[in-house]
């Protein structure tokens, strides 16, 4: 396997390698660095729902650019999923739709919008998934590092630090990127696979409560059940 990747590497065109460059540039680098920062200025309720809207952002980015036929039933099912989410993220204040930080709104939902186009483009590549994410990877390490050195320093974190930055990369970067690729592949329909998303709030939403410290509020159970409805529709 290890060689097989390795001379797809080496067979790659100098045009090839540009699009890896970009696709790197916008994720891991620009992606998280958006995402980080409204975390840092967001309740992480409202960073996390704003920042789910990328199913939507990818399956609409889907049509313009991919030319996929959406069928009203996947629409329906998306739009219900997305409303759950608006429910959470304004805490059920729904006449106003009021954030509690405008450029956080912004850079959220925007982070939404860097990651769907960084999954078309690479739907739209056919080279090897593993290959072209290592490359990915790889190029968005040198710009991670040359803006580290520009704006900020290397920090040598605790071991404790070190075990969860490893946990990261494995499961928020490695693993699960490979296994997404692969879904959307596979899937008849980018909205059918972007539905089932909406499973990873509810999951997240949880953990917030309860290693963050969060209250779980009551707006919160049910723009999860409108998620889960949307699932529900979707599926069925």
């Amino acid at each position: 396997m290890y060689r097989k990747q390795a001379f797809l590497l080496s067979s790659y065109s100098k045009k090839e390698y540009f699009r890896s460059a970009l696709l790197g540039f916008l994720n891991p680098f620009l992606y998280y660095v958006v995402l980080f920062k409204a975390y840092s200025i967001l309740p992480a309720q409202e960073a996390l729902c704003l920042n789910y809207t990328w199913p939507i952002t990818l399956v609409l980015l889907s049509i313009l650019l991919l030319e996929e036929k959406i069928r009203f039933k996947n629409v329906f099912a998306l739009v219900v999923s997305f409303f759950g989410v608006v429910v959470i993220g304004t805490r059920g204040n729904l006449a106003t739709l009021k954030f509690s930080n405008p450029l956080g709104v912004v850079l959220a939902v925007g982070s939404s919008v860097i990651w769907a186009l960084f999954w078309i483009f690479n739907k739209k590549d056919p080279r090897d998934e593993i290959a072209k994410l290592f490359l990915n990877f790889t190029f968005g390490f040198i710009f991670i590092a040359v803006a580290t050195f520009s704006f900020s320093g290397i920090v040598v974190p605790q071991v404790v630090g070190l075990f969860g930055a490893v946990y990261v990369g494995a499961f928020e970067m490695g693993i699960t990127f490979v296994v997404w690729l692969k879904a959307l592949k596979l899937s008849e329909s980018t909205a059918k696979v972007s539905n089932l998303i909406f499973l990873s709030p509810f999951m997240s939403l949880i953990f917030i409560h309860y290693i963050v410290g969060e209250e779980m509020l009551f707006s919160t159970i049910i723009g999860l059940s409108l998620i889960i409805a949307g699932i529900m529709m979707q599926r069925h």
